[in-house]
């Protein structure tokens, strides 16, 4: 729990460094959320087993023939998430998340995919397993959904990460979709971030086994402490990397950065992954502002 009360002291600090550092730079800001699409892209699909690289998923994004056959599923994997991406960066702060947008950003996730599902919660015969969870009776789905919904926002006193941990967690418990639950809940974590002022994260495949842990985790004994922690440092990881474009600095791998400080670059990944240093993960490599 420490840990965690240090990251959330964190986040506060760099939120205020963020807003100053971010005035007059929209034009920035912008060029650096399109830059991420791909990596958020690629990412949230990684989880979910698909076997696009990050380069193809660039490629596919920008239109350019891959080198090998890929499905069609994971051709509009890659294309509708993204929609769905850049979908919620401009919309989110005008309409806040109910039943409704859930059903919409998933018709836009399933879209050429599965159409027989895209945009509507499981019926009552449809029951999903994810490991050795078996979800909840599809006719308890809606009344979950709104419950985890008032909770989350009858209770905006309570730090943000905890809140979205809890929602994410509840919303996976549920597994309100025949497919697409996954990447859907990753959304719906941005969408709030973003709708309250905070900037997105990406929840790295490299950190999928954690990941997966925090969920056993809240099945079995009911806590969020893990993916508070996991959602926590990939906030911190995401303003870290923005403002080391905002504020100018010089942008170092971490190798290059251990070189030129003459220190252990094996101690600097730890740190880095703790996140007790400014150090942000881009593309697979991790880098430092200078």
């Amino acid at each position: 729990m420490a840990k965690v009360k240090s990251i959330y002291k964190a986040i506060n600090s760099l939120r205020e460094r963020y807003y100053k550092a971010a005035i007059r730079k929209d034009q920035l800001l912008k060029l650096i959320s399109e830059a991420e699409v791909a990596e958020q892209v690629y990412n949230s699909n990684a989880i979910e087993n698909s076997t696009l690289t990050l380069e193809e998923t660039e490629k596919i994004l920008r239109q350019i023939d891959l080198d090998r056959f890929i499905s069609e599923r994971e051709l509009f994997e890659a294309k509708n998430l993204a929609r769905v991406v850049a979908y919620i960066d401009t919309k989110a702060k005008g309409q806040e998340l109910n039943l409704d947008v859930i059903l919409l950003l998933h018709q836009m996730l399933l879209s050429n995919i599965r159409d027989d599902v895209a945009g509507r919660f499981r019926n009552e015969d449809e029951w999903v397993r994810v490991g050795n969870h078996i979800a909840i009776d599809p006719k308890q789905v809606i009344d979950k959904l709104e419950e985890m919904l008032v909770k989350y926002q009858s209770t905006p006193s309570v730090d943000i990460i905890k809140r979205i941990a809890l929602l994410h967690l509840s919303f996976e418990h549920t597994h309100p979709f025949v497919d697409g639950n996954g990447r859907i809940g990753r959304v719906l974590n941005n969408y709030l971030l973003i709708r309250e002022g905070y900037v997105p994260i990406n929840i790295k495949f490299v950190d999928r086994k954690i990941y997966y842990a925090a969920f056993s985790e809240f099945d079995n004994q009911q806590k969020t402490s893990s993916m508070e922690e996991i959602i926590g440092k990939a906030l911190t990881n995401s303003y870290h990397k923005r403002l080391a474009y905002l504020e100018g600095k010089e942008i170092l791998t971490l190798t290059e950065y251990a070189k030129r400080k003459n220190i252990s670059h094996s101690n600097l990944i730890n740190k880095a992954h703790r996140q007790t240093i400014e150090a942000f993960l881009e593309k697979g490599t991790w880098k430092i502002a200078l």
